[in-house]
């Protein structure tokens, strides 16, 4: 496997997002996303990420009983913030008394002693960034942290939050259908203050894969039921965007997926995507995707079928908690 650079964390060219393999995607099997986990390591992809909400708890739990007796190979990311409740409600938690307590439950639940790359999973607009990442600092001084990131924050928080103590990666959707952040100065932001950048979804929760072709692909607890750009005539239109997408993969003879992924690669040296997955055939898959070499024609192709803007409908059903 390939490595790329998180600021100062050398890491593989690319990572495995673990959520699904515990929540909004149907039900999963723990033994298949075990077998998954597993086979991840063997390839290399040794950069693990999950959070606390995803479950919630049951993810953190899962990945550190896979990982227990190959610790020492894994890259492990995890986040905190989004602090969910039984009666199903959430909120969104920054307090410095609540970063330490959140991070120790972590630890705990994945059992390990140190976390290598810690998130704010999302910002609280009622606490200054300032506080909440300077109680992170604190966790990197104790020992528990090595390094720390931010999940879906504007520029002007990037920047804050950096002046506390380094941002090491800034995690936010992108993908082909999901480039928001090449035009409202996160991506900028990033690169002028030398942050990696960590792409979840780079393969539009699964859209650019060209598995999906109605939304009763999905099961009935499948999030992607309400999300607004897998519904109706959003739906129909992304369908194509991705059809697009789909006929320069069978031009270079490769996947969708694959396609997909080396875009996003391409982006440059400082991009490390984490496409999530619970079966090793996608797994491996998706790994190919390293290889992919795509030329400035196909860059220019790619760009021509699926163009900044072109995805229709919001990321979220409720945008108020992105990019604060």
């Amino acid at each position: 496997m390939q490595t790329r650079q998180l600021r100062e964390l050398l890491v593989p060219a690319m990572g495995l997002g673990c959520m699904g393999m515990s929540e909004f995607y149907g039900a999963g099997d723990d033994a298949e996303s075990t077998a998954t986990i597993h086979r991840a390591l063997d390839l290399g992809v040794t950069l693990l990420d999950t959070a606390d909400m995803y479950g919630p708890f049951t993810n953190e739990q899962l990945v550190g009983r896979a990982i227990a007796e190959r610790r020492e190979e894994v890259l492990l990311a995890t986040k905190f913030g989004n602090e969910r409740h039984p009666d199903g409600s959430r909120n969104v938690n920054g307090r410095p008394e609540y970063v330490h307590a959140a991070a120790e439950a972590s630890l705990q639940r994945l059992g390990v002693d140190e976390i290598d790359l810690y998130y704010q999973h999302r910002v609280d607009p009622d606490v200054p960034v300032e506080e909440t990442w300077g109680a992170m600092s604190e966790l990197v001084q104790e020992g528990k942290v090595r390094f720390l990131g931010i999940s879906e924050a504007a520029p002007e928080t990037i920047r804050r939050a950096n002046a506390v103590h380094p941002v090491t990666a800034v995690q936010t959707e992108w993908s082909l259908w999901t480039r928001d952040v090449e035009d409202d100065g996160v991506l900028a932001t990033v690169r002028a203050l030398g942050i990696g950048f960590v792409p979840y979804s780079p393969l539009g929760r699964g859209f650019l894969t060209g598995a999906i072709r109605s939304p009763e692909d999905f099961a009935p607890d499948d999030f992607r039921r309400h999300n607004p750009r897998f519904q109706g005539e959003n739906f129909a239109k992304n369908l194509e965007l991705v059809d697009r997408v789909r006929e320069i993969a069978e031009a270079k003879g490769v996947t969708p997926s694959q396609l997909a992924l080396a875009w996003v690669l391409a982006q440059g040296p400082d991009v490390v995507p984490i496409p999530g997955t619970r079966k090793v055939s996608r797994l491996e898959e998706n790994v190919g995707a390293v290889d992919v070499v795509l030329s400035a024609e196909d860059l220019a192709r790619i760009d021509e079928a699926a163009p900044a803007g072109s995805t229709a409908g919001d990321r979220y059903p409720d945008m108020s908690s992105v990019h604060r």
